[in-house]
């Protein structure tokens, strides 16, 4: 028991009321009727807060007389420390190296491959940027070999359908061998000697009447010959020979049009040897 409850007065013995607190009215308990009033006990009611001024914890020395000791003051129990998380055991730290290993794995290897991804693509670029290149140089070269088969087809209609009016023109106008004869000796040069003109004997008697002043000047002769075509002449001199054939005409003009074709529409020489 400590020094405050020694101090409090004990309550009168037999009572039947009830010290209030402060404040309070005073009740009375009246005894039933024919039932004894029971005695109060010391510990029969609970001390209010404000009713303590204070309180210290009871020492054993308390019950020696030692009063006068200074009081302590009551110290709360602190909380205990949380225990300690609970070593992991073999297995799990194995199971926790090998998430982490496997998470290094995969990003190691979503790295390696994402500059694997970019390399192909570079490369694929690069493939597909050669093959459309070699297609449109070949897509090229085809066209050119094409237009160049355009053009030739073209220049030997163009001189099938000249070779055609050319014979209509000879057949029509027998006569042009006089210009063609006439323009083959004014091509030798004036210091030319001996000059001889062979035309085919259907030309003979025209060349004759329209180039007689032409041969005459020149003292040029005129001679028929069987195997020059009619149309042609061919003028021979001691400084050369001038072929003005229909066939060498023929060649000359086609070649100009870059088509090897002779006067009776056979290839030439030259184009069978190759």
């Amino acid at each position: 028991m400590s020094s405050s409850d020694a101090s409090r007065p004990a309550p009168p013995p037999g009572g039947a009321s009830k010290s209030a607190p402060p404040g309070g009215a005073a009740k009375s308990a009246a005894p039933a009727d024919g039932a004894a009033a029971k005695p109060a006990s010391h510990y029969s009611r609970f001390i209010p807060r404000e009713e303590l001024n204070g309180f210290a914890a009871w020492k054993p020395g308390a019950l020696s007389g030692a009063e006068g000791a200074p009081a302590t003051a009551v110290k709360r129990a602190e909380p205990p420390p949380p225990p300690a998380p609970p070593k992991p055991s073999p297995a799990e730290e194995l199971a926790t190296h090998v998430r982490a290993a496997r998470s290094a794995g995969y990003q190691d290897g979503y790295r390696d491959g994402l500059v694997a991804l970019e390399g192909f693509k570079q490369s694929f670029a690069s493939q597909i940027t050669a093959q459309i290149g070699a297609l449109m140089q070949s897509y090229t070269q085809q066209l050119d070999d094409l237009q160049q088969d355009m053009a030739r087809a073209l220049a030997v209609s163009a001189t099938h359908l000249a070779r055609q009016m050319v014979r209509s023109e000879l057949v029509q106008r027998p006569e042009l061998v006089v210009a063609v004869a006439q323009e083959a000796v004014d091509t030798l040069l004036l210091s030319a000697h001996h000059i001889t003109v062979r035309v085919h004997p259907d030309d003979h008697a025209l060349v004759a009447q329209g180039a007689a002043d032409v041969l005459a000047a020149r003292g040029a002769r005129l001679l028929s010959d069987a195997g020059i075509t009619r149309g042609g002449c061919i003028v021979e001199s001691d400084i050369g020979v001038i072929d003005a054939s229909l066939e060498a005409r023929w060649r000359r003009a086609a070649a100009s049009l870059g088509i090897a074709e002779g006067w009776n529409g056979a290839p030439e020489k030259d184009e069978v040897d190759e």
